[in-house]
């Protein structure tokens, strides 16, 4: 019996001591997500507002039109967690193009989001 509650302890102390806060990769960050794009017909010079979550500087270094080939940065005048004001950029190509992200650390990596603008 006494064993049997020794062990118990032993085991409950190894759990509680053993449970971590947080993720356990240290290099995990969220995501960053555009859901909404306005205006969705712009042109070169136009302000555009980008809705979504975690597009706050510490994860977003860059957001970027694409077209699947050529990229073209945006000028970003605004960014909070859940928004971005960015300028089409004059040399922006006509056409209806995807917004695309480039994440912050150590590996960043672009990620074209599922919203797109059309450039007059």
């Amino acid at each position: 019996m006494i064993k049997s509650i020794i062990g118990f302890l032993l085991v409950a102390a190894v759990l509680v001591l053993g449970a971590e806060k947080g993720p356990k990769d240290p290099a995990w960050k969220p995501t960053p997500l555009m859901k909404t794009v306005e205006p969705d017909t712009a042109k070169a010079g136009d302000e555009i507002t980008v809705t979504g979550e975690n597009l706050q500087k510490a994860l977003v270094g860059g957001v970027f039109l694409t077209d699947g080939k050529n990229d073209t940065k945006l000028v970003v005048t605004e960014q909070t967690e859940t928004t971005i004001k960015a300028k089409i950029p004059d040399k922006a190509k006509a056409g209806r193009l995807r917004l695309m992200v480039l994440t912050t650390g150590a590996e960043p990596q672009f990620l074209e989001q599922p919203v797109a603008v059309s450039i007059e």
